[in-house]
């Protein structure tokens, strides 16, 4: 199963990249997550944030597959151990790619390489809709969307 968007956002490709990169801004969309990584291929990276282990729980960690700044990151992903017991057997890849359009950045995600019976499969199709819309609104007007959380 793959899952893709493409979205078009109104401003540049290094606005929409410090979204998923500078902890401050990742905090604002990831439900106060951010990466800790080197970034390097092949490093280890992980989200964490508030959860259920404290204030750095891991809610995914994997390893960084391609890292181009400004245009291409790709890494596995695996569920937090706190999540399921069977975490390291639990893998799926994310890709995201920007790309200038005149004055916008065409944002195109990808999911995929999901293992077989993957717990968060179904969840991740709406959860990637909102996130990637509240990114989209706030690199367009300075806040993201008032989705509840």
């Amino acid at each position: 199963m793959e899952l893709k968007y493409q979205f078009y956002i109104e401003g540049a490709p290094e606005k929409v990249w410090e979204i998923f990169m500078s902890p401050v801004q990742s905090k604002k969309i990831f439900y106060g997550c951010y990466i800790r990584s080197t970034f390097e291929t092949g490093a280890s990276l992980e989200y964490v944030g508030p959860g259920n282990d404290g204030e750095d729980t891991v809610h995914i960690y994997g390893e960084v597959l391609a890292f181009v700044p400004n245009h291409l990151f790709s890494y596995t992903e695996h569920p937090g151990p706190s999540y399921y017991s069977n975490h390291e057997e639990l893998q799926t890849r994310v890709t995201i790619t920007l790309e200038r359009v005149g004055n916008c950045t065409q944002l195109t995600l990808i999911n995929d390489q999901w293992s077989e019976n993957h717990p968060s499969r179904d969840k991740a199709d709406p959860a990637w809709w909102m996130l990637l819309s509240s990114i989209k609104t706030l690199v367009e007007t300075g806040r993201t969307l008032d989705l509840g959380w």
